[in-house]
């Protein structure tokens, strides 16, 4: 999946229907600032996420946020809610690469088995995704850091993956768009990491801080790919 557009006004947004439905809960919230307010306090734990390398989830950081407002006892039904408004926004601006459907029903249709891994601060968020552009069958597995804790590249969420077919990490292979969570994330492990590097700024193989077993340009290339890497 890709963005359609900046984030910016997609964010603030989905911020303020939050703002909206937990104030029709009965909320005494701040239109204008408990968006700013709640957007701060994510950034904050997300810049801590990426250091430890464990998820903090939306709904964590809503319940935290509504803490200091004094509302110490919201359902989980509400936070649900409120967080199912505001992903109906945000999920409005992915949009599926042309070649994801084509490259799935092809390596399905070669045996292959296949699982997601997502990096991702609501678990349920991923999943409605999936369904929506009609990717959850051709997984065995759709696994999100909000769903397990770790956060790739964190050795965990992969060992977690491959634990879902009894796989040894010689057995597999890791395909993924970002080099430290995805490659060097796989590499530890012992997989082999393939990089799709179609939205990377152009680098020469020097120039990368993380050096993957392969890469490609289109998701078209990987069953070939993967038939080749058989046999060698």
């Amino acid at each position: 999946m890709y963005e359609r557009t900046s984030w910016g006004s997609i964010t603030a947004q989905a911020d303020e229907a939050l703002t909206n439905y937990l104030r029709d809960q009965g909320m005494e919230l701040n239109l204008s600032t408990f968006p700013r307010e709640f957007r701060k306090r994510l950034d904050k734990y997300f810049k801590k996420r990426e250091k430890d390398l464990l998820e903090t989830t939306y709904s964590f950081v809503l319940r935290d946020v509504l803490t200091d407002k004094g509302y110490t006892d919201v359902s989980d039904k509400i936070i649900r809610g409120g967080l199912d408004r505001l992903f109906a926004i945000t999920q409005t601006n992915w949009a599926l690469e042309d070649d994801t459907l084509p490259t799935l029903q092809k390596l399905e249709m070669d045996g292959y088995r296949m699982g997601l891994l997502s990096n991702a601060g609501d678990d349920e968020d991923v999943q409605q995704l999936a369904r929506r552009f009609d990717i959850s069958q051709y997984f065995d597995f759709i696994l999100t850091s909000a769903a397990c804790s770790y956060r790739k590249p964190h050795p965990r969420i992969f060992e977690l993956a491959l634990s879902n077919w009894y796989f040894l990490p010689s057995e597999a292979v890791m395909v993924g768009d970002n080099l430290d969570a995805d490659i060097r994330g796989a590499q530890n492990v012992g997989l082999f990491a393939v990089w799709l590097d179609r939205r990377a700024s152009q680098r020469t193989d020097d120039q990368l801080p993380v050096k993957p077993d392969a890469s490609l340009s289109t998701l078209y290339e990987l069953p070939s790919f993967l038939d080749r890497l058989q046999v060698q």
